[in-house]
């Protein structure tokens, strides 16, 4: 049987986890590929054209993805979810098949598919890019999206001490904080005044800013951030970095907007993204180099 597509994995997948059990991704990766697609060893051995991973592995890794992004399932733990009432609800209904256009349903994932789109204008028709550039482009675009969301998931299911150090080591990385050591000195601890750290602008500490970090799970709204800059008066401080693995509510940002202190907000997204620019915690597994051919050396007049 041939290796199936990933959206050929999505109701075999949800069916299974109709259990309403937590799951793990490994168990229900070799439970499907034993008894629904019935793939022989060399079939889950095929690698993918970079040869750093698995074929089916990878297949079966979007699968929960983009069923995660529609609210289907919900990630409970490292590699481990269960499914929700919305996913319980659509195997009520028996679809014949789910797959991308099934999921457009929902606003989650329609949210989500726009947000690799460009400059979020008008939506853009399913259609492939027109050019093999085009194609690179979108699926650069789709695997850093599907890194940033796996980093925060990871985040989110850190203990406080990881996720402090996790701050220092990209802030280090930024070019602030001073050295390593300084930097780690500087964070943690009891958040004495709703501050958890301050660290130097530079190396030179010509400056300082007052850190809050918080793993959170709801919107970070107008009330806690002004709370924080309170507590940046107290220290006659006039810079401050908000950093949440969750996200702030529109008047928490417009907040920041109007006082005098620069208060910056990071939210789970914008950390995820920070940490792929600047390497934290991410590893390179491919690289490609794009050529065309060199005009000069052939002659040709541009």
């Amino acid at each position: 049987m041939p290796i199936p597509d990933y959206e050929s994995i999505m109701l075999p997948l949800l069916k299974l986890t109709a259990d309403g059990k937590e799951h793990l991704m490994a168990e229900d990766r070799d439970i499907l590929a034993n008894t629904v697609f019935h793939l022989t060893d060399d079939e889950r051995r095929v690698l993918l054209p970079s040869g750093r991973s698995k074929t089916y592995d990878n297949r079966f890794g979007w699968a929960r993805t983009y069923l995660t992004k529609a609210g289907l399932v919900e990630v409970t733990g490292r590699g481990r979810y269960k499914i929700t009432q919305r996913g319980l609800d659509v195997i009520r209904k028996s679809p014949l098949v789910i797959d991308n256009d099934f999921l457009m349903q929902f606003s989650e994932f329609e949210e989500f598919k726009k947000s690799s789109r460009q400059d979020g204008g008008e939506k853009i028709a399913k259609v492939p890019p027109q050019t093999p550039e085009e194609v690179l482009e979108a699926a650069y675009t789709e695997l850093r999206q599907q890194l940033a969301q796996d980093i925060l998931e990871r985040m989110k299911a850190s203990d406080p001490s990881f996720f402090e150090q996790l701050v220092v080591d990209l802030l280090v990385k930024m070019g602030y904080g001073g050295s390593r050591k300084d930097a780690g000195e500087a964070i943690g601890g009891s958040g004495d005044g709703g501050i958890d750290g301050r660290i130097k602008e530079d190396r030179l500490g010509l400056d300082a800013i007052y850190i809050q970090a918080k793993r959170w799970e709801g919107s970070v709204g107008r009330p806690v951030v002004q709370a924080f800059a309170g507590s940046l008066e107290g220290q006659r401080a006039k810079k401050g970095i908000f950093i949440t693995t969750s996200q702030f509510s529109q008047d928490a940002k417009e907040y920041v907007k109007i006082i005098e202190k620069k208060i910056v907000l990071i939210d789970g997204e914008q950390l995820a993204q920070f940490m792929i620019d600047y390497n934290v915690g991410v590893t390179e597994t491919a690289s490609y180099v794009i050529k065309k051919v060199d005009s000069d050396y052939f002659g040709d007049s541009e």
